[in-house]
């Protein structure tokens, strides 16, 4: 591919709901700009931009893309991204990286939630978008319904340009209204025609829509416009690609990616439409040194790390040492490639506004900056969604611990919408993802990628034990085997302690237990307290107090004290009350008004307790408290509830008693499952 300017670069991410055809439109385009000799598709694995193995097994976009092409003197730098929730993370990389958005829309389905969602992203951004109505030529089909949809929803700023010529199978062309001209197609080849006289109605009365909307993106054009004067053809275009290029106007395009109808005019309108990057930012900000952010990771076990990165100033040059300004340190570099797809070509240099990647970063990950040691900057990173479904993972072979270990880390660097933990109450590895596609998806990764294979299953609650009376116990531990023997005896004074986890004082009078043992009272309280006497949970707020005891001035020793204070301990706590915990977490819920009563319906369900409610936009936000045994598959219902427009967040909030029946019912599934053992 030959150097083109910053001028000369546009920069556009497809965007849709999972199902609408991007990938289709994706091996289309790249059909047409002569990179391909025949368009791939996604039921047989053929495409340039879904080449991963899970992602050509479950037919499903899970990686952004790049997938560059040259049209017209422009290199368009055309990046395909997933549909479905579950990688919603990868939306916001790439539109971090981008400038403008193709909003790719079924023409049987119409508008869908993902298209909604990824619009309010697009609309904080104020970012250019253009739709295209795709699959035209399927049985029921109807631009004219889906547009409709689409000014519903996203207001007049929504502007048809085309028009279909046919419907569904008989789907053969569209009419240009803003161009005023007509073409049909064989074999993907758009041949210019007079346009049908059924249709000059309907062309005029989107030709003064298209007037209108041209007006009112320019002032002098507005005062013509009101003036009654007609505009030019040549006015109307300049106002209406002002229009487009200021986020104001969102044209309509029709077409069908798998019969290559109306792909050709789609690719002239993003050239001709939308703003390259020295439209997008200030020319003196673009001559500044160097500068990059890492939009994307790949981690691979066999070529290393690949990162992609969005140069947002100056010009990179390869082969030389590049500094991390996020983590202040200096990286060596190689040639920067231009990818696309699993295909790579070596770049000597990058522009700003270019977008490409680079191998073998040592430390580099996803959201950090790159630019000179000289002019340190760092940038605006990316929002990425926090993981919300949690499972518990194992490896399948023992000894494996390690290996997934590492893989894990690897998969960590390349998606940010995946975290890791290990509890230290359950001792579980706890893995969270977006949803069970995506933790479905990491497990297939390890394996296929990394060789190494592990069990998901529902992570257990890490319930505790505390006592909510207070009892004085005595432990006393004596054994005589011949010799010396063992000798120790305490009395514990055991009370609850509800700001604390465990507190250990002493109150001993005339040195009835020597100092030199108190360390040892309490290493066997704490060690007792590891397994509390009701279902064998960790204790917690509980006060301790070494109030009396004897020693032996020969079998007295520190182990002897260390099992008579945990005979102590399990006594008094038999005797003070047990009762099992739960934790409880804050959760808060943000979804659109009309959800909120199955919501709170919902979380009433799961035990949970209403806090509050707050406007946030178009949305309400709830904020609960409810046990974590109950939120355990929160992400899923939320889904089904709100028909994906909810998101939420929890974090712990404290321990509170587990209502009596359901302590029982545990209790006696943790006894049965120790016996099992």
């Amino acid at each position: 591919m030959k150097k083109y300017t910053t001028d000369k670069i546009k920069n556009v991410g497809i965007v849709a709901h999972g199902g609408a055809g991007k990938t289709s439109l994706t091996e289309a385009i790249l059909y047409n700009a002569g990179l391909t000799t025949r368009i791939g598709k996604v039921d047989d694995g053929s495409t340039v931009t879904d080449y991963l193995p899970e992602e050509i097994k479950r037919q499903v976009t899970i990686n952004l893309t790049p997938a560059p092409y040259e049209w017209k003197g422009y290199k368009v730098n055309m990046i395909d991204t997933p549909g479905y929730s579950d990688f919603i993370g990868e939306v916001k990389g790439t539109l971090r990286a981008v400038d403008n958005a193709l909003m790719v829309v079924c023409g049987v389905s119409g508008v869908e939630v993902q298209t909604e969602v990824i619009w309010d992203f697009l609309s904080e951004k104020n970012m250019p978008r253009i739709f295209f109505v795709n699959k035209l030529d399927r049985e029921n089909s109807n631009f004219a319904k889906v547009v409709d949809e689409l000014k519903e929803s996203f207001g007049a700023g929504v502007v048809p340009i085309q028009i279909p010529i046919g419907a569904e199978e008989q789907f053969s062309g569209i009419v240009d209204a803003l161009n005023q001209k007509a073409y049909t197609y064989k074999d993907g080849k758009p041949s210019e025609i007079a346009i049908p006289e059924d249709l000059l109605d309907q062309v005029e009365e989107y030709r003064d829509v298209i007037m209108e909307a041209s007006a009112e993106s320019d002032d002098e054009l507005l005062m013509k416009y009101l003036e009654g004067e007609e505009l030019s053809s040549e006015e109307i275009i300049t106002g209406f690609i002002k229009g487009v290029k200021d986020g104001k106007i969102y044209p309509v395009l029709a077409g069908s990616a798998l019969k290559n109808i109306g792909i050709q005019q789609l690719m002239d309108g993003l050239v001709e439409f939308l703003p390259s990057p020295l439209e997008v930012a200030d020319k003196d900000v673009l001559n500044e040194p160097p500068s990059a952010l890492v939009f994307k990771t790949l981690a691979d076990p066999y070529v290393g790390k690949l990162s992609f990165i969005r140069v947002f100033t100056g010009t990179l040059q390869g082969n030389t040492p590049i500094y991390n300004a996020s983590l202040e340190k200096e990286e060596k570099v190689g040639n920067f490639l231009m990818v696309r797809g699993k295909t790579q070509e070596n770049l000597a240099e990058v522009v700003a506004g270019d977008i490409c990647a680079v191998a073998k970063l040592q430390d580099t990950l996803t959201g950090h900056t790159l630019c000179t040691k000289a002019k340190p900057v760092v940038l605006e990173g990316i929002d990425f969604p926090e993981p919300t479904l949690a499972v518990a993972i194992a490896p399948k072979s023992r000894g494996d611990e390690d290996k997934v270990g590492n893989a894990i880390t690897k998969l960590l660097e390349e998606d940010p919408t995946l975290s890791i933990e290990k509890n230290a109450d359950t001792h579980e590895t706890i893995l969270r993802g977006m949803g069970e596609m995506h933790l479905d998806i990491v497990v297939d990764k390890l394996k296929n990628k990394f060789g190494v294979e592990v069990e998901m299953q529902a992570p257990k609650i890490p319930y505790k034990e505390t006592i909510r009376g207070s009892v004085k116990v005595q432990g006393r531990h004596k054994k005589q085997s011949g010799g010396a023997g063992q000798y120790g005896d305490v009395w514990i004074n055991l009370e609850p302690l509800p700001d604390g986890v465990f507190e250990f004082k002493e109150e001993i009078f005339g040195g009835a237990v020597p100092k030199n043992y108190f360390p040892a009272v309490e290493k066997g309280i704490r060690e007792a307290m590891q397994e509390g006497v009701l279902a064998g949970f960790p204790v917690t707020n509980v006060r301790a107090t070494l109030v009396d005891g004897s020693y032996h001035p020969v079998d007295s020793n520190e182990m002897a004290f260390k099992i008579a204070g945990s005979l102590a301990f399990k006594k008094g706590a038999e005797q003070a009350n047990p009762v099992l915990l739960e934790p409880i977490m804050n959760i808060e819920v943000m979804a659109p008004e009309q959800f909120m009563g199955d919501i709170m319906g919902d979380l009433n369900s799961k035990r949970g307790r209403i806090m509050g409610m707050e406007p946030k936009g178009k949305f309400q936000i709830i904020k609960a408290q409810a046990p974590l045994s109950e939120l355990g598959r929160y992400a899923i219902d939320l889904k089904s509830i709100t028909q994906g427009r909810g998101s939420f967040k929890m974090e712990f909030a404290h321990y509170e008693d587990v209502p009596q029946k359901l302590a029982e019912e545990i209790i006696k599934a943790r006894k049965e499952e120790k016996q099992a053992n």
